[in-house]
């Protein structure tokens, strides 16, 4: 009963959001950059939020995901290029096209998985900043094999690819990275990674098996990082080791950093907050990245913990309705 339950939990969002992201993309269909606008502020929420499992609720430091990314675009990318004008049988073409996309990105988070199950195994066991240098290599490394690979088109890419990416994927993509991460948290699982983030030696003495625990959330982690890729590629009809380098990891880490190490809710803000405010200074032109650094560098100053902190909004909520209710007693 209680799996039901908790199966029924975690399909609740993905049916109220489906029809409301139909309903937004239809809104929505005269104003393509206004919908480019909002699938890359939400392919931006899914890398910081699924990077905050590793760097926020295990307190690990990795600052290769974007390498993540490549593997799961460039599989995506093959992928619908391998099976462009194959139509499903029984299914008509356009119904076709979204299943074969549906399996090309769960094909991307597969592979994506099994690169951070690579990475992680033999880092995860060493203490300190010695992730942040191994994803570090891992990302170049990433990058220089594209770049001198001709199955993979080498430094011009993969071009030419048909725009799938829709809002109702991007959003769908969001919900799903949402729920895994509102579920680890408050799973047993997720109980154990913070406990690892507090104070690692006293959780392995508490039985804590800390390596495994470390490399199962460094997997899922990669995962969806490798969904943001898919997801990425497919907008941008592009998929080249530009798109991957070591400061679009540096970005993902910046949003984590500025929503709050741990706060699941200050990685989505901090990622729409910052994406929003690119294209604001769009306008800006020569000054766009001198006043988006003035901008972090306030936000920084002024809230040094990050935005939220450690702390959710589900958790913030009932603290409220409890004071606004004594605060009517008295």
């Amino acid at each position: 009963m209680d799996t039901l339950k908790l199966a029924g939990r975690s399909l609740l969002p993905f049916l109220v959001a489906l029809p409301v992201l139909w309903i937004a993309e239809g809104s929505l269909a005269d104003s393509k950059s206004a919908q480019i606008i909002l699938m890359a502020a939400g392919i931006n929420v899914i890398l910081a939020v699924s990077l905050n499992v590793v760097n926020g609720f295990t307190g690990q430091f990795s600052i290769g995901h974007a390498g993540f990314m490549a593997v799961g675009a460039y599989t995506a990318a093959k992928i619908i290029v391998a099976t462009r004008g194959l139509q499903l049988v029984g299914l008509p073409p356009a119904v076709s096209d979204q299943v074969l996309f549906f399996l090309a990105l769960l094909a991307g988070m597969i592979t994506a998985a099994g690169a951070g199950l690579l990475v992680g195994m033999p880092s995860l066991r060493l203490r300190g900043d010695y992730l942040a240098i191994v994803t570090l290599g891992f990302n170049e490394i990433i990058r220089v094999i594209i770049e001198n690979t001709p199955f993979l088109g080498q430094a011009t890419g993969i071009s030419g690819l048909p725009r799938r990416t829709t809002l109702v994927w991007v959003g769908m993509g969001v919900v799903a990275t949402l729920v895994m991460a509102r579920r680890l948290v408050g799973s047993t699982h997720g109980r154990a990674l913070l406990a690892i983030r507090e104070d690692e030696v006293a959780a392995e003495a508490m039985g804590v098996d800390t390596v495994g625990y470390k490399v199962r959330a460094f997997v899922i982690s990669s995962a969806f990082a490798g969904l943001a890729g898919g997801l990425l590629v497919h907008l941008i009809q592009l998929c080249t080791p530009r798109s991957f380098t070591f400061v679009k990891s540096i970005e993902v880490v910046v949003m984590v950093v500025l929503g709050g190490m741990g706060s699941v809710t200050g990685s989505v803000v901090s990622a729409l907050v910052l994406s929003f405010a690119l294209e604001g200074l769009r306008e800006a032109q020569q000054y766009r990245m001198v006043l988006y650094s003035i901008l972090l560098i306030v936000l920084m100053l002024t809230r040094p913990t990050g935005i939220f902190g450690t702390r959710e909004i589900w958790d913030m909520l009932p603290r409220l309705k409890r004071r606004r209710a004594e605060g009517g007693a008295q």
